[in-house]
């Protein structure tokens, strides 16, 4: 994980520099009949707040670990929660940027920037542990998915959690050199936007790690999407862009087929 956070966020945010930081999501979050929780859960010396939503269902499910973009545990990513919890997986996002709000990229961009690497290694570890012990609707299977930032850190992290089932990357930069896929235990599914060369330009050098690893990766570029199209296509998003629109619901019909093959 060495140098990973700095690096992505510095990408991240050169890749979404156009965008403006708009909050959305609560209404969804509102009118949800699932079952969402708050939950304080400790990682190491501190205490982080994490984001939980349950499935309507009678039966143990797998867990999926929500990674942010760089603007935090916002609205928006809670209601993507709600909306992976609707598809029958428990849906667990931590705040990994301890409650800050951003009111502008610049600032969004410094406060990621600043966060330690070890401690968003940490971070992860404790939510991944009190998924799989701590959450009797669990069924023991763990996967991570990730947004922008937090889909460059999926990536990363999947090296370094050998129970992952799945990592579901979603724009963010991908890995760059052997040490940094040998010990991915999963597949890696990466969804990317076909306006988005920043991006783009690293997913050659993984597909080649990969398969010289013995690693599946299977990386979808989405025609006419530009960076962020999950949180740019959302209905609810006042900014709704309409290639965006299009790319992310082709993502979420492959992402529901794969989450349908979580054990």
């Amino acid at each position: 994980m060495k140098h990973f956070v700095l690096g992505l966020v510095l990408l991240a945010g050169s890749a979404v520099a156009a965008e403006e930081v708009k909050d959305f999501g609560r209404d969804r979050l509102n009118t949800s009949p699932r079952h969402a929780d708050w939950v304080d859960i400790k990682s190491g010396a501190r205490a982080i707040k994490a984001f939980v939503v349950y499935p309507e269902r009678k039966d143990k499910v797998p867990a999926v670990l929500v990674i942010s973009e760089i603007f935090g545990l916002t609205d928006w990513v809670r209601s993507l929660c709600d909306e992976l919890a609707e598809n029958g997986v428990i849906a667990i996002a931590p705040d990994l940027h301890g409650g800050q709000k951003f009111e502008d990229l610049d600032a969004a961009r410094k406060a990621t920037s600043a966060l330690p690497q070890e401690q968003v290694k940490a971070d992860l570890d404790a939510i991944s542990d009190y998924a799989l012990t701590k959450i009797p609707a669990c069924n023991g299977t763990l996967a991570v998915c990730g947004f922008c930032w937090g889909g460059g850190v999926t990536f990363a992290y999947a090296n370094e959690n050998p129970k992952l089932k799945a990592a579901y990357s979603f724009y963010g930069v991908a890995a760059d050199s052997p040490d940094k896929v040998k010990n991915i235990p999963c597949p890696v599914y990466g969804f990317y936007a076909e306006n988005d060369e920043r991006v783009d330009a690293t997913i050659p050098k993984a597909q080649e790690l990969m398969k010289s690893a013995g690693k599946t990766y299977e990386p979808v570029i989405y025609k006419g999407a530009g960076h962020g199209f999950m949180r740019m296509g959302e209905p609810s998003n006042p900014a709704v862009r309409e290639t965006d629109r299009k790319a992310r619901n082709e993502a979420w019909e492959r992402w529901k087929k794969l989450l349908k093959q979580l054990p």
